[in-house]
């Protein structure tokens, strides 16, 4: 190890929430390495999580035993792999406390999901109907509105925040109106880790008889979901936000709702019955889920999903809460950092800038010091064009991380300072 490795840790410990994390890094072989001689600190699950063993051994298993393709085969493994697949349906069911299997829809991931709304439900708007969303929406909330406005006339509306990065909920209040057709919102900023009070604009959403579409990429693996407490009519999230493999996702969607869609994509299992003449339909959720699915991401998904239960969301949260709040105290100490995204309400997000030195050198220097960082736009540059900035570097938290590894951040950023100095 480099000698200076010592110099960037204090050996804090963090217990917080109950969790053992020693014992639970040991289950992600990942974090149990050296990056540039120094050991990894892996500060970027907003951009993706890693992956425990019980994930990798339920996809490797998946593979060497199970391969099938599923609901169409007669023979033995085709029955393993369909159990596996609508097992892992069963389990995604529970998880966010949908009503039925029936409403929960496997896609590619969060992207997806939510083209997949605009290409359906859009299909029923027309100019002059608006969609609702707000100016802190990472871009695969944004782009398919404007696609869909550009293709029907549709007028895409936005909800202002302030310098904090909070939802302005007057405007809202102001821009939701008659010709509001949908609202799309994201549960918790990627860029700035804002937790938006999704029951309280659903609420007022429905007092209008209008449907709200959540973007939950970024809550889902650090705080309990619950569908039906909630009320939203879609939910979208990807796996490989919330330990699971990527390219498998979810779009939870009302079943009297879903029901009213018309397919998408066409091909595989979305159909019952083809000919010249015609074709019929399959029922829900197949016939939105074209071609041959990604049955081992659903298997990997299914085993995430049960890892995250066994170690348990409330735990999650607060040891998440800790790390936050330890991570916003040490980074207001460096001189000339400011934080970017000050809610109230936070996920484990701190965005940040250095006086004099452009976030993207401060990745590249605090990764000579074997930490892993995001540093950019992080897929949100209305954001950025909001607080007049290119980018920021962003240290996003899980339940793995520890205040050790914030340790090592700061430190290297001290280093970063003198460097640029």
């Amino acid at each position: 190890m480099n000698s200076n490795a010592t110099t960037l840790t204090s050996g804090a410990a963090a217990l917080a929430g109950g969790l053992d994390v020693e014992a639970i890094r040991q289950d992600f072989p990942i974090l149990h390495q050296q990056i540039n001689g120094y050991p990894l600190a892996y500060l970027d699950s907003a951009a993706s999580t890693q992956r425990p063993v019980q994930v990798i051994d339920a996809i490797r298993r998946y593979y060497t035993h199970d391969h099938a393709n599923v609901h169409r085969g007669v023979h033995t493994l085709s029955h393993r792999a369909t159990d596996i697949y609508e097992g892992a349906r069963e389990t995604t069911r529970r998880f966010i406390n949908a009503r039925s299997t029936r409403e929960i829809v496997f896609t590619r991931g969060t992207t997806e999901a939510i083209n997949l709304v605009a290409a359906t439900l859009g299909q029923r708007l027309g100019a002059g109907d608006e969609i609702l969303i707000s100016a802190m929406e990472h871009h695969s909330n944004i782009v398919p509105w404007q696609m869909l406005c550009e293709q029907r006339g549709t007028i895409l509306r936005v909800v202002p925040i302030n310098d904090r990065g909070e939802l302005l909920l007057d405007e809202f209040e102001k821009l939701i109106g008659k010709r509001t057709r949908l609202v799309a919102i994201t549960h918790v900023s990627n860029a700035l880790g804002t937790v938006n009070p999704v029951q309280q604009i659903v609420a007022s959403a429905h007092a209008r008889g209008i449907p709200v579409l959540i973007d939950g990429a970024q809550a889902i693996a650090h705080q309990a979901v619950d569908v039906q407490a909630m009320d939203c009519d879609f939910y979208a999230f990807s796996g490989h936000k919330m330990c699971g493999p990527t390219g498998i996702g979810v779009l939870y969607g009302r079943e009297s709702l879903l029901e009213t869609l018309p397919p998408w994509q066409g091909g595989g299992d979305m159909i019952l019955t083809v000919s010249f003449s015609g074709t019929t339909y399959n029922e829900l959720p197949y016939r939105l889920e074209a071609g041959t699915p990604h049955i081992a991401g659903a298997a990997g998904l299914g085993a995430a999903i049960d890892y995250l239960q066994k170690i348990g969301m409330e735990d999650i949260a607060r040891h998440e809460a800790d790390l936050l709040a330890y991570a916003s105290q040490a980074l207001g100490e460096v001189p000339g950092l400011r934080l970017v995204g000050t809610a109230a309400h936070k996920a484990g997000v701190a965005s940040f800038n250095i006086d004099g030195i452009h976030p993207h050198d401060i990745g590249t220097v605090l990764d000579q010091h074997g930490v892993a960082i995001r540093a950019g736009h992080h897929c949100a540059m209305p954001v950025m064009e909001r607080y007049g900035i290119p980018g920021t570097a962003r240290a996003s938290f899980a339940f793995y991380n520890t205040r050790t590894e914030i340790d090592q951040m700061v430190g290297a950023l001290r280093l970063a300072i003198r460097m640029f100095a």
